[in-house]
């Protein structure tokens, strides 16, 4: 099979999924999907159960109910290498706590692609600096990992995800940590990975960046799937009320190259 039909292959998929832990249920019936080619972005309060919902989506716990399929395949069933090379993880920035250089953070997702016991080739330490370049920390490479700043660590995680060559990505909230320009860059690479035949599934904050990059928004609330649909549908001044608890409005804004877009801008409260 060639790429791009292995690209077109790749589904991740959740039916009727609860998920959380063994003594606190975080969510029930919570069925989604992501194709290649596609973007999905996940919308939802802190604390409203995103993260844990992803790491059952890539089997990194168990369901508590339902069942999460990778390729067709019940995802619990495969081997840990398999779903490397078949979806990749973008978590949240974290500290580390072992001074690897940069390159070597992005190195390590060419595993995937190794045998038991092998050693990283120079082709993939060419792919894992191609990725470095892509994100715009090649002047980082020989840096210590946990000395650079937290939107850095982000960004290096993000080349380490695209150096797996995964057909699916998942990122958890990749921007939070990053300043306005930086902001933009990742959302260009979600786009481009899209244009390539490879699906995106992200978690924001920010519904602006939903419309700019989403074919589909997924409202968690409470636990909940309260809308999966495209954007212009999903989120909505209701929709936003229900899950945030916040008044806003949606609106088209008319940039200077004369594009539209559209924008979300909450109520403010009046004392």
């Amino acid at each position: 099979m060639n790429a791009a039909a292995g690209r077109s292959g790749a589904r991740l998929e959740a039916r009727a999924l609860d998920f959380g832990y063994p003594d606190h249920r975080v969510g029930r019936g919570v069925s989604l999907a992501l194709a290649a080619g596609e973007v999905v972005c996940l919308l939802g309060p802190n604390g409203g159960g995103k993260s844990t919902l992803f790491r059952t989506l890539l089997g990194l716990l168990p369901a508590q109910g339902g069942e999460v399929l990778l390729g067709g395949d019940p995802i619990s069933m495969l081997p840990r290498t398999t779903v490397a090379r078949r979806v990749s993880y973008v978590p949240q920035a974290h500290a580390g706590y072992f001074p690897f250089a940069v390159r070597d953070v992005v190195l390590m997702g060419r595993t995937a692609h190794l045998p038991a016991f092998g050693t990283p080739s120079k082709h993939d330490a060419g792919i894992a600096y191609a990725a470095l370049e892509r994100v715009g920390l090649a002047h980082l490479a020989d840096h210590d990992y946990t000395r650079i700043s937290g939107g850095e660590r982000q960004l290096a995680l993000i080349a380490r995800a695209l150096a797996q060559e995964a057909p699916l990505v998942v990122m958890d909230e990749p921007t939070a940590s990053l300043d306005f320009g930086n902001q933009a860059r990742v959302l260009d690479e979600v786009r481009a990975l899209a244009r390539s035949g490879t699906g995106v599934m992200l978690a924001t904050h920010d519904p602006d960046q939903a419309f700019l990059v989403a074919d589909r928004v997924a409202l968690l609330a409470g636990g909940r799937l309260v809308a999966d649909a495209p954007p212009a549908e999903a989120i909505t001044p209701a929709s936003l009320r229900e899950v945030y608890g916040v008044d806003a409005d949606v609106t088209d804004i008319v940039l200077a190259s004369g594009e539209r877009r559209r924008v979300c801008v909450a109520a403010p409260r009046l004392a």
